[in-house]
C-alpha cells in the first residue's frame, strides 16, 4: 500500500485547488497498472467531509485497469480513489467535469502521470516533494537515535532545515498561485509565528501573553465562509482544537466563542450548518458539570429559531422541546419549588426548607445505580448536616410502596417526598386547596427526569450552584464553597 504522507504536524496536508462550485456533470478515468487480483475488481471514489470521507461513487476495472466514473452533479474538493481491499488508495482533486490520470499499485505518487488536469499535476508535484522530504527526515531521525550527544544537535539542526525548506516551498507555492485553494490551506493550517516576550520577566506573565496571541493568531487565515475547507481535513482540525484546547472549559468562554465562530461563516449555509452541528454535539453529553448551558445556548440561538434547515420538522421540535426543558435547570437558575407528601402523609415544601445549602436528589429505590449512590449520600449527610446541609430526596416511582420499605429499611434520616396513585387521582382538588402545584406534581417534567439519579445542590436561597455532584465529590466542592465564604467574611471584616 501506497499511503499520502504528512511530513510535521499542521505544516504538510494532502490538499490543493479546489472547485468551490457544484459541477453539472463529471468524467474521471484513472488507469491504474500492476493490479493485484485482489484489487482489480471495483474501485470506490470517496470525498472528505469535516474529519471524516464518505463514499460517492463506485466503478468496475476495465481488463487492463481502466476504472471510469461518470455521473450528474459533483461538488469539488479532495477525492479518493479505493482500491477493492479498502487500505490501497491515492488522492486527486476534484476541480474540473473531466479528469484523466495514470498510476501504478504500490506506487501511486511517484508513478502518477497526469493527463488532463492542471491543479492535479500541480498537486503530485506538491506530492513528489514531500515524500522526498519524508524519506530524508526518517533517515535522519533514525541517525539521530544512534548519535552521540555532541552529534545529535549537527542531526537537529539538518532536521530544522528540512522544515524551514518545506515552509519556503509553501509559501513560494502561495506566491505562485494565490487563488488556488491549497495556498488558502497552507496558510489556513501553519502553526501561528508566536514572539517568546523575552522582556518580561515573570514566566507566568510570559506565558499568558505566547497563549493569548497564539489563541488570537489560530484562525487569522481559516476562511469560515470557503465551503470548501469542507472537502479537507482543514477546517474540522482547526475548528476542533481551537474549541477545545484554546478556549476555556467554561460555558460563558465556550458560548462566546461559538457565537463568534458561527458568525464567521459569513453566510454560508454548509459551513454554518457544519459549526453549530460540531459544537453542539461537543457539549451535548459531556460529563462536566455545567456544560448544558452551551447546548441550551445552541438549541435556543440556532435551532428553535428553524435556522437549523437540515433538521426535520420532528426532529427539531423534539431538541427544542429537551432544551427547552433544560434552560430552567441550569447552574445560576433558580430551582423550580416543589410542594410533595412525605412518608408520613405531611405536605413539605422544598423553598421553606432553612439551610445553607440543600441536595435535591430524585431517584428510584429500584435503581441499581440509586442502590450505589444513595448509602454514600447518607454517610455525606451524616457528616455534613451541622455545617447546614439538608437533603430533600424526591422518590421517581409511580407505586411508592417499595420506596417506603427502602426508606425504613436503610434509615434515611432526610426529607423523603413523592408522589402516589392517591394524589395523582385528586390532583386538581389538592391543587385547587393549594396543597399543592402542577409543577410539584409533575416534577417528573419539571426537572427533566429521564435517568435516575440525579443530584442538584442548592443554595440557602434555592438557586441551582452545582448539578452531576455524586456524593464522594461534594463533600470537597462543599469545603471549598464554605472557605471561600468564609474568606469574603474576612475580608468584609478586615473592610470595615
Amino acid at each position: 500500500m501506497n499511503r499520502i504522507y504528512t511530513l510535521f504536524p499542521l505544516l504538510l496536508i494532502s490538499l490543493t485547488t479546489i472547485a468551490q462550485e457544484r459541477m453539472p456533470s463529471y468524467d474521471y478515468t484513472f488507469k491504474i497498472t500492476n493490479l493485484s487480483d485482489s484489487t482489480d475488481s471495483v474501485a470506490y471514489m470517496a470525498n472528505y467531509y469535516g474529519s471524516k470521507q464518505y463514499y460517492f461513487d463506485t466503478a468496475t476495472f476495465t481488463p487492463d485497469g481502466v476504472v471510469h466514473f461518470k455521473g450528474d452533479s459533483i461538488m469539488g474538493g479532495i477525492y479518493s480513489i479505493i482500491l477493492s481491499d479498502k487500505k490501497s488508495y491515492f488522492e486527486f482533486v476534484v476541480n474540473e467535469p473531466k479528469i484523466e490520470m495514470e498510476t501504478k499499485a504500490g506506487d501511486f505518487v511517484n508513478s502518477m502521470k497526469v493527463k488532463t488536469s492542471n491543479e492535479n499535476q500541480k498537486f503530485y508535484e506538491y506530492l513528489g516533494f514531500i515524500e522526498g522530504k519524508t524519506k530524508e527526515v526518517e533517515k535522519l531521525k533514525k541517525e539521530r537515535e544512534g548519535a552521540k550527544l555532541k552529534d545529535k544537535k549537527a542531526v537537529e539542526d539538518k532536521l530544522g532545515a528540512l522544515d524551514k525548506e518545506v515552509i519556503t516551498y509553501k509559501l513560494k507555492f502561495i506566491e505562485d498561485n494565490p487563488d488556488f485553494l491549497i495556498s488558502k490551506v497552507f496558510k489556513a493550517s501553519a502553526e501561528p509565528d508566536v514572539p517568546e516576550y523575552n522582556e518580561v520577566k515573570d514566566e507566568d506573565e510570559r506565558q499568558r501573553l505566547r497563549y493569548k496571541e497564539f489563541k488570537i493568531q489560530y484562525l487569522k487565515d481559516v476562511d469560515f465562509a470557503d465551503e470548501r475547507l469542507l472537502r479537507t481535513p482543514v477546517l474540522h482540525n482547526k475548528l476542533n482544537y481551537y474549541i477545545t484546547k484554546l478556549v476555556v472549559q467554561a460555558p460563558d468562554s465556550i458560548i462566546k466563542e461559538a457565537d463568534a465562530l458561527v458568525k464567521r461563516t459569513n453566510g454560508n449555509k454548509e459551513t454554518y450548518k457544519y459549526v453549530v452541528h460540531h459544537v453542539t454535539s461537543k457539549y451535548e453529553d459531556s460529563k462536566i458539570m455545567g456544560m448544558e448551558a452551551v447546548l441550551v445556548h445552541m438549541g435556543m440561538n440556532y435551532y428553535c429559531p428553524d435556522k437549523a434547515w437540515w433538521l426535520s420538522e420532528k426532529k427539531r421540535e423534539e431538541f427544542c422541546e429537551r432544551v427547552s426543558k433544560m434552560e430552567p435547570l441550569l447552574i445560576g437558575k433558580y430551582a423550580p419549588d416543589l410542594i410533595l407528601m412525605d412518608t408520613l402523609g405531611k405536605w413539605r415544601q422544598l423553598y421553606e426548607i432553612q439551610a445553607n445549602y440543600t441536595v435535591l436528589y430524585f431517584w428510584d429505590s429500584g435503581c441499581g445505580h440509586c442502590k450505589k449512590v444513595t448509602p454514600k449520600l447518607k454517610e455525606f449527610y451524616e457528616l455534613y448536616k451541622t455545617k447546614g446541609v439538608e437533603v430533600y430526596a424526591v422518590g421517581t416511582e409511580f407505586e411508592n410502596k417499595d420506596w417506603k420499605k427502602y426508606i425504613k429499611k436503610n434509615n434515611l434520616p432526610w426529607i423523603n417526598v413523592s408522589d402516589n396513585p392517591e394524589i395523582n387521582a385528586n390532583a386538581q382538588e389538592l391543587m385547587r386547596n393549594r396543597e399543592t402545584t402542577l409543577k410539584s406534581l409533575n416534577f417528573r417534567d419539571t426537572y427533566d427526569i429521564f435517568s435516575t439519579p440525579k443530584v442538584y445542590l442548592l443554595d440557602e436561597n434555592k438557586k441551582i450552584i452545582a448539578t452531576k455532584l455524586m456524593p464522594e465529590q461534594m463533600g470537597e466542592y462543599l469545603d471549598h464553597l464554605i472557605q471561600e465564604e468564609k474568606e469574603k467574611e474576612e475580608k468584609k471584616e478586615k473592610s470595615k
